[in-house]
């Protein structure tokens, strides 16, 4: 059988090349050239993708019948919850992690989940067959009907897979697969297109779930061409600090479900546990409360989440220091001005570093009034009182904006046991809730005042 022809495709302006050039010959760009599978001399279309583009009547939308999609759950309710219910037929995710962050741990427990209901292949090409079984020997799963193959050879495992006919394949990991249509070493850019186009195209021909494991580069991004993100359907990030023991499985992009949804884990030595009430996570267990504290009630998907700031402010020298982590610190320094023109609160030459509390990173600007007033209370020294939450907007004018979805945060923190809260006027309930008592207001500087009431 002949070598299939490859041809180097600059990313830049589309020009070909036979071989590889550090600079494109068509616009003289550097370093932008990228191998790839040469097309065809002209006649009859043999592309491997021609089945996927089966043409359609033009249609009016209204006339397109809708219905829901068909979910199988994989037994991991936190899986499931960043799933949007469970796997979709045919349908691919692209899961990427740190090293050891527990990837391999959370897929091979979903297999062994879905394997008593439907068929399930585990490809593994980082280790081997061994390795994948002394680790469900030291996580008690029987794998009696989890099938297994250590293979690297994407004409390989295309193979099997047709022999299998699996509903459900695990690829660990897409990096270390290669394609004989390449010449290029697994792990490379057209090595990663081109496993992931083909892995794409037969979940879609045969309705098979495929789960795609992705390494992360030192930024924390998924490793490869950007490209691989828009292929697959669905893209989970596995956060958490390998030295804790919980786990965030964060949903990044979700065609069959709701997008930035989280899911959290603990690690034990039996493999993943789901954490049902992830605030407790977030929470420091203070005996008494301290100053620079206040706890937010963040919204992650559809799930409210308690998350305590913590706030230190100590006097600095003549270049005073903004830090933050899990915060923006641009937002850090723009909520500082704010409290100094609209609520006289001046930190100009003080050190402030701010921090959300068990590794969790807040994006929602609605953390901006319980950020404001940690920074008040560890200015001053005093704590705020038991069982006090804030959250809310604030804008440059001083303004203090709502959040979307009030109701629910607040019915959140009555539920667990918090009695205090400072919130925009606008997310006031129109019915009291029981055992919380609620401060509405409409500008920061309110917000201080009311703050000053209670310490």
């Amino acid at each position: 059988m002949s070598r299939v022809k490859t041809l180097y495709t600059c990313n830049e302006c589309g020009g070909t090349s036979p071989k590889w050039l550090g600079q494109c010959p068509h616009c003289k760009a550097w370093n932008t050239l990228e191998e790839g599978v040469a097309e065809p001399a002209a006649g009859p279309s043999k592309n491997r993708f021609t089945a996927l583009a089966s043409s359609q009547p033009v249609t009016t939308l209204a006339a397109i019948e809708a219905s829901d999609v068909e979910r199988t759950p994989t037994g991991l309710d936190e899986l499931d919850r960043v799933l949007g219910g469970g796997i979709v037929e045919g349908g691919v995710v692209l899961i990427g992690g740190d090293p050891g962050i527990g990837k391999s741990t959370l897929l091979l427990q979903a297999v062994e989940a879905l394997s008593t209901r439907i068929p399930v292949l585990y490809v593994t090409g980082e280790e081997s067959a061994a390795q994948v079984a002394m680790r469900a020997r030291r996580m008690d799963l029987s794998g009696q009907h989890v099938r297994v193959v250590a293979e690297i050879h994407l004409e390989k495992i295309l193979a099997t897979i047709e022999t299998e006919q699996p509903r459900f394949c695990v690829i660990d990991s897409i990096q270390t697969l290669y394609s004989d249509q390449l010449s290029s070493a697994p792990g490379s850019v057209a090595q990663v297109r081109e496993c992931a186009a083909q892995l794409t195209r037969v979940a879609k021909a045969r309705g098979c779930a495929i789960v795609l494991v992705g390494h992360v580069t030192k930024e924390g991004a998924l490793a490869g061409p950007r490209v691989l993100e828009h292929i697959v359907d669905t893209v989970l990030y596995f956060e958490g600090d390998t030295h804790s023991s919980f786990r965030l499985v964060r949903a990044i992009k979700n065609r069959f479900g709701a997008v930035n949804e989280i899911g959290v884990f603990a690690m034990t030595e039996r493999g993943l546990k789901g954490v049902s009430n992830p605030s407790a996570i977030f929470l420091s267990t203070h005996d008494e409360p301290v100053p620079g504290s206040c706890v937010l009630v963040t919204l992650e998907g559809t799930r409210p989440l308690l998350v305590e700031i913590q706030a230190l402010v100590d006097s600095g020298g003549p270049s005073p220091r903004r830090l933050s982590v899990g915060l923006d610190r641009d937002r850090l320094a723009m909520l500082l001005a704010v409290l100094h023109r609209h609520a006289g609160v001046s930190c100009a030459d003080q050190d402030v570093f701010v921090n959300a509390v068990g590794g969790v990173r807040i994006t929602e600007p609605a953390a901006d009034l319980a950020v404001l007033l940690a920074i008040q209370s560890s200015l001053r020294g005093k704590p705020l009182p038991r069982g006090f939450i804030a959250f809310g907007e604030v804008g440059l004018a001083g303004e203090v904006r709502p959040a979307p979805r009030g109701q629910e945060r607040l019915k959140e923190a009555a539920k667990l046991g918090f009695s205090v809260a400072v919130v925009p006027r606008a997310n006031a309930p129109k019915k009291p809730i029981e055992g919380l008592t609620i401060h509405p207001v409409d500008r920061i500087e309110q917000a201080i005042d009311v703050l000053r009431g209670l310490l």
